[in-house]
């Protein structure tokens, strides 16, 4: 049996020898590449932190003590401590484990949401609870990565824990130069500075001792140096950004060395007041193919080869690839196009536009907010700027992309990859409501493509738009087959499926079914299965989803039922928007909704949540004639 496996919790770490925890730590690593190549994760952040993580549950008692991961994508070895060791053949699988921290799965997890630059601001509430409820024994800890580091918020939270002393406050910087892509501006230079003056702390320790082994000359030499050690540390680190915020500071520290991090550590558990550890690791540390993997040190993977790291299973055309391919043709034809990312090029399909156009290419960091703004100041400029980021991350920009775009009418297009369902990432991940929150923006376009030909058309049309902004939305995964319509309206609304049988009576009810992007496939198909039963069925892409074209408005009046169906949250969606739509023309056909309900959805494959959702083409043809069953009766 293994190290690994006799820890049932993070108090087995304490009886452990050093070399017991050096040993549990390879066990780990290999278990990590064992289990994660078979169910896909982020496999090079946890890589990256093995020996950080053992350090952290060997020094604090943890659940008494807080832990909190930021982003906790690069919470696996947390897991493992925590008694789930045995469970990581589910991870990311429905009704699984999740591959982030889940307060659900154990109390060694104090957050949930995976979105960056939080864990600053949980732990400065944290301390000042314990603080409040004179629980000075307890720590509060934070785990955050550099690159989330360029989030605001992480240094407004640093702004409120430099300001009180006396809370139990410790912050650890895992210090990799990576998030996604490397970590980029001011605060990577200054990490890098520092990273590279590893001897400073160690020449400082060595003369001390030196002189406290002189007896009395030694100690009144020892305190005259120190009176000027500010000053010397400021010529051999130029850079002291975290003393400069009245926090206590330590490192830079190896990361992979378990004593090393073990010293750090337990100094900082027993100082009174907040504190930083500044640790540099390795991302995707001992795994080659990790290490060597030059996009991202495999930050997220599908399955692949446990020994040479190739991904299993071939590589279909995603809609991502799609966007990356048709907005360098844009590009080349027109140089007011710019593009911004969040620290997130490669998944957002922006690395190859990056790479045609560096001068048009801006990655501000994890900064969703900034990312907007400054897109507003480049678009008063005369510039058309594409903001390509997920779509659960742009939760965290509504109010810039209210005050800062729309407000001014600007031309700008935001290219929210992962919109909808995403499934297997969890609720966090989930991007559903994009379309609700969008929908509110005055002036705001939303375009939803049903497949890789529209969402060429779509973008297209999108960068034509100079009176406001637009949204581009797609879902994660392969494309759909393309669909092409059997009619177009003249206000742009695709008809792509229709049935009028010549045969049927005439109290055969007409349905519209009014499919949103992704769920077209699934519209058309739930068509088909009403056909078969003897039903008239229209099926309309609206393409252009908001504003409501007034041609649906039309459609609507001419048929018995309408429902509408998406991949977004059914409060305030499309759905909705139609229904009042509907009501201000003073039609009175009945609507119906399908769409996901007002919840987080839990990890799970995206056909799975759907199917939760009653999404599918059986679900959604026996909710139409349950309806029409309802309608007829009444």
């Amino acid at each position: 049996m293994t190290i690994l496996d006799t820890i049932a919790s993070p108090r087995d770490l304490k009886a452990l020898s050093p070399a017991q925890l050096r040993q549990l730590a390879d066990e780990i690593r290999q278990r990590l590449i064992e289990k994660v190549s078979v169910t896909g994760g982020h496999l090079g952040p946890n890589l990256g932190v093995v020996e950080l993580t053992v350090a952290i549950h060997r020094v604090f008692d943890s659940p008494r003590d807080a832990i909190v991961f930021d982003t906790s994508h690069q919470s696996y070895v947390h897991k493992m401590l925590t008694g789930r060791t045995d469970q990581f053949d589910t991870l990311r699988q429905k009704d699984g484990l999740s591959g982030y921290t889940d307060r659900g799965e154990s109390e060694h997890d104090w957050t949930e949401s995976s979105h960056a630059s939080a864990a600053l601001s949980t732990v400065d509430g944290l301390s000042k609870a314990f603080k409040i409820k004179g629980e000075n024994h307890r720590n509060a800890v934070a785990v955050v990565g550099d690159g989330a580091l360029t989030g605001g918020m992480c240094w407004e939270a640093l702004n409120n824990i430099s300001a009180d002393k006396e809370r139990n406050a410790v912050i650890i910087v895992n210090d990799n130069g990576r998030s996604y892509s490397p970590t980029i501006g001011g605060l990577s230079e200054n990490l890098g500075r520092i990273r590279a003056q590893h001897g400073y702390d160690e020449i400082m320790e060595q003369g001390k001792k030196r002189l406290k082994s002189m007896g009395w000359v030694g100690e009144r030499t020892f305190d005259a140096l120190h009176a000027i050690k500010d000053g010397v540390k400021s010529t051999v680190m130029p850079t002291e950004m975290f003393p400069e915020l009245g926090i206590k500071y330590v490192g830079p520290i190896n990361g992979h060395d378990i004593d090393a991090v073990v010293r750090a550590l337990s100094y900082a558990r027993d100082y009174d007041g907040p504190i930083i550890v500044h640790t540099v690791t390795e991302k995707g540390h001992g795994f080659a193919p990790a290490v060597n993997e030059p996009k991202d040190q495999m930050h997220s993977t599908g399955a692949i080869d446990p020994v040479t790291g190739v991904p299993k299973g071939q590589k279909q055309p995603g809609w991502t690839a799609a966007f990356s391919e048709e907005l360098i043709k844009a590009a080349e034809n027109r140089k007011d196009i710019v593009a911004i990312t969040a620290a997130m090029a490669g998944p957002t399909g922006l690395a190859p536009f990056e790479e045609r156009f560096p001068e048009r290419f801006f990655d501000v960091g994890i900064a969703e907010q900034h990312a907007m703004a400054s897109a507003s100041g480049l678009a008063l400029a005369g510039m058309h700027p594409v903001v390509a980021i997920y779509s659960t991350f742009l939760n965290r920009a509504v109010d810039q992309v209210i005050m800062d775009i729309a407000l001014l009418k600007l031309p700008v297009t935001i290219v929210l990859d992962r919109a909808g369902v995403t499934g297997s990432d969890g609720p966090s991940h989930n991007g559903v409501w994009d379309m609700a929150l969008m929908s509110i923006v005055p002036g705001m376009r939303i375009a939803a493509p049903r497949d890789g030909a529209r969402l060429r058309e779509l973008f297209n049309e999108a960068l034509e738009v100079n009176d406001g902004p637009t949204v581009v939305r797609f879902p994660k995964g392969n494309l759909l087959d393309d669909i092409e319509a059997v009619d177009q309206l003249s206000d742009g609304v695709d008809i792509i499926y229709y049935n009028d049988a010549e045969e049927a009576a005439s109290d055969v009810p007409d349905i519209l079914l009014v499919a949103i992007g992704a769920m077209s496939t699934r519209s058309r198909n739930a068509a088909k299965l009403l056909e078969e039963r003897g039903y008239n069925v229209t099926v309309a892409d609206p393409r252009w989803a908001v504003p409501v074209p007034q041609s649906l408005v039309g459609l609507a009046a001419d048929h018995d039922l309408v429902v509408t169906v998406e991949d977004g949250i059914i409060r305030g969606g499309i759905g909705s928007m139609i229904a009042e739509a509907l009501n201000a023309a003073e039609v009175d056909t009945p609507l119906r909704r399908m769409g996901v309900a007002n919840y987080f959805p839990r990890h799970a494959s995206r056909g799975e949540v759907l199917e939760e959702n009653s999404l599918t083409p059986e679900e959604i043809a026996a909710a139409v004639e349950d309806w029409l069953g309802t309608i007829t009766e009444s």
